[in-house]
């Protein structure tokens, strides 16, 4: 397959995605996310951003060593530090990519950077040129380029190509672009650069106008063969391109565009709940591709033709995304064995005997209470064994709710904190109201409640309750989750999480907010 007929798949999910306020995601976690991606056939995966902090440094080193099928890519500003930390990150990666940026419209170059644009294309091609002293593939990105002066990025981009960057990204960092402006972009910058046959044109599209996928469409159209995307559109502000909405766009789409990709589409929805699950964002039912709408007929005519015809109402199948597939259901007599074979198909696994025997006693304790347990399920118990093997300040012992009719709900429970037992009783507007009071009566944490969401993870009146968190203190922005039969559990689960979260002090920090 030539270079024009193959679409390579970028995910951000992990470094751009990770910048949503409050879905910041341990390294265990972004290990988990890079399997799923690798199961997916993902072609590169940016791990992280290595000189925001040490977390995101350890996070890149993991994924790196879990994920050898994809290549691992790091962020960097355009300046020695960074580039040095993501080289550092990725030394063990199997395929490594640095990805370095630097902004390039007037109001960046003038406000932001404060320089001259002779001087930012010297850094561009001094930071490409230390790149390439690291790994083979380097990526440049011109931060702001939607609102960038054409003539200047003609300039930049050249002198990048020639100083050694095979992959051109050009982002519209602020969702500015339309998408026949955004593809004529594209077009005019492969016909005048005159080395673009040398590398690969890339566009990362952010959602501010809800165009991320119209642009990313467009600027394939006219010739962009790499799209930078995030599972379930996850990003900063108002997101970024859907990954799951591109692949399949260009695949029932063939007339159109005349290109492939190598994704292995039948994952996407396990790894839209797996991202959902882990940053605590619920997918919207009539989301395209991954929602629970988003097969759902309930218009008579519509049923009606779907039944004589799948193609009358239908142009994807539920089970090419994955809808209905890798499920094994499982139960109170499922073994040992079996639950640790699925978990390593889910890509869980677990350091120690020990935390797998841990795992599995949740696993036993909720097939008590619900007869059937599939996948969902068990990404919900993984996580939540995940989390609490880490040592926390805070630890729920016992929980007693009460509510009737008439009279007012109050919550009795004994939290553990650093050890010491405390017992709280309150009452509230509901059981989970008065449960959450009970528990801040014992943290007194004075963090403000931004979120409190309930979904439930599968079907029926049995389902496991999905509980996020969304606390704020400080200017730190946390999310707890928490998942039970019982609604309540589930949701003191989640606050106790996002009180622990408070408490680690592990803060992401970021370089730069918007990046490209």
């Amino acid at each position: 397959m030539s270079q024009q007929d193959r679409l390579v798949i970028f995910d951000t999910t992990m470094r751009d995605g990770e910048q949503s306020p409050g879905a910041s995601m341990t390294k265990d976690e972004k290990v988990r996310i890079g399997k799923a991606l690798e199961r997916m056939r993902v072609d590169v995966i940016e791990a992280g951003f290595a000189a925001a902090s040490p977390g995101d440094f350890a996070s890149i080193q993991a994924v790196a060593d879990a994920v050898r099928a994809s290549t691992i890519c790091s962020l960097a500003r355009a300046v020695d530090r960074d580039i040095e930390h993501a080289a550092e990150a990725l030394k063990r990666a199997e395929r490594a990519r640095i990805h370095t940026f630097i902004a390039t419209s007037p109001i960046h170059m003038k406000y932001k950077l404060r320089m001259e644009p002779d001087a930012v294309v010297e850094q561009a091609v001094h930071a490409i040129k230390k790149a390439c002293n690291y790994v083979d593939d380097v990526e440049f990105s011109c931060e702001d380029a939607g609102r960038s002066d054409v003539d200047f990025l003609c300039r930049i981009i050249e002198a990048a190509i020639n100083a050694g960057a095979k992959t051109i990204n050009i982002p519209d960092t602020v969702g500015y672009a339309i998408p026949d402006e955004f593809g004529r972009t594209i077009r005019t910058l492969l016909d005048r650069i005159p080395n673009a046959d040398k590398a690969i044109f890339s566009v990362h599209c952010h959602n501010d106008l809800g165009l991320a996928v119209a642009n990313s469409l467009a600027a394939v159209a006219n010739g962009a063969r790499q799209v930078e995307c995030t599972i379930n559109g996850l990003g900063e502000r108002a997101g970024n391109a859907a990954l799951e909405e591109l692949v399949m766009a260009t695949r029932t789409r063939t007339d159109l565009f005349n290109i492939s990709t190598g994704i292995d589409a039948t994952h996407i929805v396990p790894t839209s709940r797996l991202v959902s699950s882990i940053t605590g964002f619920p997918v919207q039912p009539n989301k395209a591709i991954v929602g629970a709408n988003a097969f759902a007929h309930e218009s008579g005519i519509h049923q009606d033709g779907v039944l004589k015809h799948r193609e009358t109402y239908e142009i994807m199948k539920a089970e090419d995304v994955g809808w209905g597939a890798n499920k094994m259901v499982m139960g109170k007599h499922s073994g040992r064995a079996a639950f640790r074979s699925r978990l390593t198909e889910l890509g869980v696994t677990f350091a120690t005997d020990a935390a797998l025997n841990d795992a599995f006693a949740r696993f036993k304790e909720l097939a008590d209470k619900k007869h059937e347990i599939f996948d969902e399920d068990l990404q919900a118990l993984a996580s939540e064994a995940i989390t609490d093997s880490v040592e926390d300040v805070y630890r729920l012992v016992s929980l007693e709710s009460h509510s009737a009719t008439g009279e007012t709900p109050a919550a009795e429970l004994v939290v553990a904190q650093s050890g010491v037992e405390h017992r709280s009783k309150s009452e509230g507007g509901g059981p989970v109201d008065a449960a959450l009071k009970a528990i801040e009566a014992v943290a007194c944490s004075g963090a403000n409640l931004l979120l409190y969401s309930v979904n439930a993870i599968t079907q029926g009146t049995d389902a496991q309750g999905e509980v996020t968190v969304r606390l704020e203190k400080d200017g730190r922005i946390v999310n707890g989750s928490g998942a039970d039969t019982d609604i309540i559990v589930a949701s003191v689960k989640a606050y106790i999480h996002a009180l622990n979260l408070l408490e680690s002090g592990s803060s992401r920090q970021h370089p730069q907010n918007d990046g490209v």
